[in-house]
């Protein structure tokens, strides 16, 4: 399975539904789609790279492509370990560039053995897993109509954007959760929050007061990593509540957040670990220390999605997913990967990743 070429290109998509998180506004997003081509076959990817994230600017995503173009030509394909290897030498610093060669490299690997890439990487789970879907920053007005809609569509976890207004954020919150009540049942709707690092230690405390109070599940990276040996001193209930996300880029990240154990969850994300490939031994480390995962995204195409998803259906310490990333997107070039029904994802049962080009 020798690789004859490797393609990338670059679009800009917009967003169906232009979200707000702390300190910033969203309507578009720059994505890459990757084709890994070999005798047999073609292997799909997608980046979706984020200078807030990693340092990663779409130019620099672009020429780590050709990059691993020049290097990957001629390789064989079955000899995935010196090709992971190859990866993190020469796109090390490009985690989202990597991150579309390893899960096409992957998809291309497991269409040539006939198999979905999830039975490669473990025992599949046997049921699917809800999504949550996000809410952003905004009026409590539109909040509501947004969520009322999602709810509507089956959706039964909902992530709500905070960290621009502790008190507009709490109002907001306060009447998310009595619609959902209302809508599905009490406490039949998972609510969780991202601070997108936007709070300080003492707002924390006072957000975990009314997060308890207003049964939220999970709180989502609320101080900015450089706090995190902070957190240390909270309470056991509200360190419970706390999930590492901007906290957790790299595997050596990983291994610092075991001491203290700040967070007892980890959100990983293949566009900010490099792929599927670091992201499973980050989950790894987590499932060894006795954490939850909850696998996250950007704004992605359903290639990456796929990916991520694979991944997380194989690790036993998955117990979360927020791979909403391709809901809103106005055009994505990839299709397939997954089936949505009623807020779960369900894998494909196809070889790869179960991707394919619209």
């Amino acid at each position: 399975m020798k690789i004859e070429s490797v393609r990338g290109w670059n679009e800009s998509v917009g967003l169906t539904r232009p979200y707000s998180i702390a300190g910033r506004r969203i309507e578009a997003v720059s994505l890459f789609y990757v084709e890994v081509v070999t005798e047999d076959d073609v292997g799909i990817g997608s980046a979706s790279p984020s200078e807030s994230v990693t340092g990663e600017s779409a130019a620099a995503c672009g020429d780590a492509l050709a990059v691993a173009a020049d290097v990957l030509r001629g390789e064989d394909v079955t000899r995935i370990g010196r090709l992971q290897q190859l990866l993190e030498t020469h796109l090390g610093e490009t985690p989202a560039a990597r991150a579309a060669i390893d899960m096409a490299l992957w998809d291309v690997f497991a269409k040539g053995l006939g198999v979905p890439v999830v039975d490669l990487w473990g025992a599949r789970r046997d049921e699917p897993i809800a999504t949550s879907i996000t809410v952003g920053i905004q009026s409590v007005e539109q909040a509501m109509a947004d969520a009322e809609e999602y709810l509507q569509r089956g959706f039964r976890c909902l992530k709500i954007k905070i960290g621009d207004d502790f008190a507009a954020d709490m109002e907001r919150l306060g009447a998310l959760r009595a619609l959902a009540d209302e809508t599905a049942g009490e406490g039949q709707v998972a609510i969780r929050v991202d601070g997108n690092h936007g709070f300080d230690l003492e707002e924390l405390r006072r957000l975990a007061d009314g997060a308890h109070r207003l049964g939220v599940e999970l709180v989502e990276q609320p101080v900015p990593p450089a706090a995190d040996d902070e957190l240390c001193a909270l309470p056991d209930d509200t360190r419970a509540l706390l999930a590492a996300d901007e906290s957790l880029v790299e595997e050596r990240h990983a291994v610092g957040l075991l001491r203290g154990m700040p967070y007892r969850h980890w959100n990983l994300k293949l566009m900010k670990h490099g792929g599927p490939t670091p992201a499973r031994a980050i989950a790894h480390l987590a499932h060894t220390a006795g954490l939850g995962l909850m696998w996250g995204c950007m704004d992605e195409s359903v290639a990456s999605i796929a990916a991520a998803l694979h991944a997380a259906y194989a690790s036993p310490a998955t117990e979360r997913l927020d791979l909403d990333g391709s809901f809103d997107l106005a055009d994505d070039r990839a299709v397939g990967g997954f089936r949505l029904e009623n807020g779960r994802l369900h894998l494909l049962d196809e070889p790869g990743l179960g991707v394919a080009w619209a």
